[in-house]
């Protein structure tokens, strides 16, 4: 294998206030030759915003999308890149890439293509999940991230799951389903503190402590605050 391959750096990208955006993740931005991102508007103004040039040394544009429903050929696309020489950079619109996000599965083929040679770099920053452990209150020395809940299949062993487990639970929720969540949780653990976490780092920050009826009955006397993404914090049993 060439020692010449290029390298991926994992760079994480603010969830809600631009001001958390790292020094380095701005410089590596700005040096890399591709960006590789889930929608090329959202890190366009991203770039924008840090004066970062959308342009490489070639005069190419830097932004590719990469998203859940990208394809193999994509894949093979990058990988040329790469054994070009190429540096890359991987973002999701918001947070830290490949924590319930499809950079994953990019990540996992590029190692196995390229195997040892090949350098994944991350550039830490701002994740949701961390941010809000952090300030929920709740045991942070052991927990199980779950991620999303499932749609429909899977779900009702998804809540099954959280009652036998003893440590910190931690998932994320669409506004779509919250409400409907928050019932499962009244119905499978009623007596366990749960915290969520809304809006974090943005002007309508917001956590609330509570029963799973206490925080249902709160979102249901408030519906107005049932925007965005949730972070669901179940605490320990």
């Amino acid at each position: 294998m060439s020692n010449n391959l290029g390298k991926l750096y994992i760079v994480a990208t603010p969830i809600g206030n631009l001001a958390d955006m790292t020094f380095r993740a701005v410089e590596i931005l700005k040096s890399v030759n591709y960006i590789l991102c889930e929608d090329t508007r959202t890190t366009g103004s991203l770039l924008k915003h840090y004066e970062i040039p959308n342009k490489n040394e070639a005069g190419q544009s830097k932004l590719m999308s990469f998203h859940a429903h990208s394809k193999l050929t994509k894949v093979n696309q990058i990988i040329e890149l790469i054994e070009q020489g190429n540096t890359i950079a991987l973002v999701s619109d918001a947070g830290t890439p490949c924590i319930s996000d499809p950079g994953v599965m990019l990540v996992a083929e590029l190692q196995k293509h390229f195997g040892d040679d090949f350098i994944v770099s991350p550039i830490p920053g701002a994740s949701a999940l961390i941010s809000a452990l952090s300030a929920s209150g709740l045991p942070a020395h052991e927990f199980v991230w779950k991620g999303f809940v499932p749609h429909k299949k899977g779900r009702e062993t998804f809540f099954k799951e959280i009652i036998e487990t003893e440590s910190t639970v931690i998932f994320y929720e669409s506004v779509h389903r919250f409400m409907k969540t928050l019932e499962s949780l009244v119905k499978i653990i009623p007596n366990r503190e749960i915290v969520v976490a809304r809006e974090i780092t943005k002007v309508f920050e917001e956590f609330k402590k509570g029963t799973p009826d206490e925080v249902l009955l709160y979102y249901t006397n408030n519906p107005e605050k049932i925007k965005g993404e949730f972070v669901v914090m179940v605490g320990r049993k």
